[in-house]
């Protein structure tokens, strides 16, 4: 490559979908295992982390909001023209870093982890959080998100960032207290008494009762 030829870094593909979020998130999962330990959203006010999911917290309650993926093999330049961004580490086990709803099946959007298994870094972008907050009943989706990702073996050790901080609902997140919980290590989180009530509630909040 001669010195003058700039690297070009796009995303190696692209999708655009409705994602329906309930109680203020939705989720970026891996089917086969847990990707992040536990972060309270106090921290950035728009990305967090529970239950082994990425949690992205929305300013409705309930409905449909906008969410594109762009896979990238290395860091792209931050988008402009967001109101909130944030960046959080995770892990794929399976190389299918999907976007989910809360209570539904993944979202028909390209998987996040573009070069397979491994450990990658999420910058999170957001736009119209305060436009219907708590609202259930909303009749135009109001709020857009765009999930850049990118490999990141160096990980460990790398905290989750707020970039850009400028609508009221984050900075009302980011002013309540941190969830009085215990981070727990996810890969033997049922063989301890604070792991398998966690995995009660978290069947629990979805129905499952067994």
């Amino acid at each position: 490559m001669r010195p003058d030829e700039a690297i070009v870094n796009e995303p190696s593909t692209t999708g655009t979908a409705l994602v329906h979020a309930e109680y203020h998130l939705f989720q970026v999962t891996d089917p086969h295992g847990p990707v992040a330990d536990d972060l309270d959203a106090s921290l950035t006010g728009l990305v967090s982390a529970d239950g082994g999911t990425i949690e992205v917290t929305t300013g409705i309650h309930t409905g449909d909001v906008y969410v594109t993926v762009e896979p990238y093999a290395q860091a792209p330049e931050t988008a402009h023209g967001w109101e909130e961004i944030a960046e959080i580490s995770c892990h794929s086990p399976s190389g299918e870093l999907l976007v989910t709803p809360f209570m539904d099946d993944p979202a028909d959007l390209p998987s996040l982890a573009s070069q397979g298994p491994g450990s990658y870094r999420l910058r999170v972008h957001a736009r119209g959080r305060d436009r219907a907050v708590d609202q259930t009943v909303i009749d135009e989706v109001v709020e857009s998100y765009l999930i850049q990702s990118w490999p990141a073996t160096d990980v460990v050790g790398q905290d989750a960032l707020l970039v850009k901080a400028t609508d009221a609902y984050g900075a009302q997140v980011r002013t309540q207290p941190a969830n009085d919980t215990i981070v727990i290590d996810h890969e033997d989180s049922l063989d301890t008494p604070s792991g398998r009530e966690r995995d009660i509630l978290r069947r629990a909040e979805r129905g499952d009762y067994t």
